[in-house]
């Protein structure tokens, strides 16, 4: 009898540790409401232990009364926090259970074959994948695509921007999108190459999009943080900032969106080598960083639109972020922000906040869309992309194209209305 029980034990062990049964938890993400002062503060420490990962607000300092959080909590952690968020009785909602499961399900859904059609724009791709793909899509398009080596990382990896310009037309002006400055928010990376890809195969073909390369070069960087984007794929999918370590302390990465010259440093922004939201040790610290302002200041006589690409949240960004102080061209952005909006809206039945960054989110400073319109660059943005949260940084393949159609709305909406103000501005001065 006790041998038939072993031989049970043993048959039935496998099908114990596919129920999960003997098997680790995963980790989850969960969707937190702190109700008083006390529920913020214990889920402010909460937030900055057990391994925990804070999604939405950034920072553990943005927590607050009736504000929803969105907290990674990885699988050897889950039960203590779940314990100690019920013995508080804070109430939670679990978002995602499985998102180990989730990473490692789109890490096997990269192709490294770009030739493998429209499906490769439906997927997300390693930093080797990337640099292949602007070099074949440079060759493939000798006389359209142009590979620019902006400047390089701090572990040396190239920041390759490509420059696509489809006549030679003179004194045109230019557009500059980058993607990929904060590392876990993949889905920036994706709508960069989406965009190149669309913009060649649709020439001539959309109306839109012909209209605007008519008119203007675009500038387009797949990824501004290679080293921290590179990370997230081989230590920590969580990864935010780049790479550099900071000398006497165990802190890695700066958060290069903190680190230019707009209100550098003050509230929204921490000097805390160990925080997501650290600002570096001075304005352009960082080589990244410096390395896209030097280039927009050689080239800000001809950059019109400045668009920098985020997730999550579904929002459409204008300056500032760094002050409650409106722009001075407030009211411009704002109408060519609440269309790009109303556009998604019509077309896709999705909904985007709207708005200065300051007051739709929270104080940001050193941002670089704010510096980029400090510069006089007057049309400088940030997009959000999907989603509101049920997967943010962990949205899956097969929301990539929709997200991107998202975005592709959004920038021919303000491009075409940036053309329409030159032009009716240069028709002005002509009869004037």
């Amino acid at each position: 009898m006790a041998t038939v029980w072993v031989l049970f034990i043993f048959l039935n062990f496998d099908l114990l540790l596919k129920t999960g049964q003997c098997a680790e938890t995963s980790g989850q993400v969960l969707s937190i409401t702190p109700n008083s002062q006390e529920q913020v503060e214990i889920l402010k420490n909460v937030s900055i232990h057990y391994q925990t990962v804070l999604w939405q607000p950034v920072s553990s300092d943005y927590i607050k009364e009736q504000t929803q959080v969105h907290l990674y909590v990885p699988a050897n952690s889950s039960q203590t926090v779940n314990d100690l968020l019920h013995r508080h009785s804070i109430t939670y909602e679990v978002m995602l259970s499985n998102a180990d499961e989730i990473i490692e399900m789109q890490m096997r859904n990269d192709s490294t074959d770009p030739r493998s059609g429209a499906t490769f724009y439906q997927r997300y791709h390693t930093l080797e994948d990337i640099y292949d793909w602007i070099n074949r899509t440079a060759k493939d398009y000798p006389n359209t695509v142009k590979v620019i080596l902006v400047g390089s990382s701090h572990e040396k990896r190239p920041l390759y921007a490509l420059k696509l310009s489809l006549n030679n037309r003179p004194n045109k002006k230019a557009m500059w999108i980058d993607c990929g400055i904060h590392a876990r928010e993949w889905i920036s990376p994706a709508f960069c190459l989406f965009f190149v890809h669309y913009s060649l195969l649709f020439y001539n073909q959309n109306q839109a999009m012909t209209q605007i390369l008519d008119n203007m070069d675009v500038y387009v960087l797949p990824v501004m943080n290679p080293d921290g984007y590179k990370y997230t794929w081989t230590n920590d999918r969580m990864w935010r900032k780049n790479r550099f370590p900071k000398k006497g302390t165990p802190c890695i990465g700066v958060d290069l969106n903190r680190n230019f010259d707009a209100n550098w440093c003050t509230r929204g922004a921490s000097d805390y080598p160990c925080s997501e939201i650290y600002c570096g040790a001075f304005p352009e610290s960082e080589p990244e960083s410096q390395a896209v302002a030097n280039f927009l200041r050689s080239h800000k006589d001809s950059i019109q639109i400045y668009l920098s690409i985020h997730s999550y949240s579904q929002m459409l960004l204008m300056p500032y972020s760094c002050t409650m102080d409106e722009a001075e061209n407030h009211s411009e952005l704002y109408e060519m922000v609440k269309q790009a909006a109303e556009n998604i809206r019509r077309y896709y039945r999705n909904i985007y906040t709207y708005g200065p960054g300051a007051k739709t989110i929270y104080l940001a400073p050193g941002g670089s869309d704010d510096w980029a319109h400090m510069l006089g660059i007057k049309y400088s943005f940030t997009f959000e992309l999907q989603d509101r949260g049920r997967y943010g940084f962990l949205l899956p393949p097969s929301h990539i194209q929709g997200a991107c159609n998202e975005a592709l709305t959004a920038v021919k909406t303000i491009a075409l209305k940036v053309m329409e103000k030159s032009q009716a501005s240069t028709s002005s001065r002509q009869t004037v």
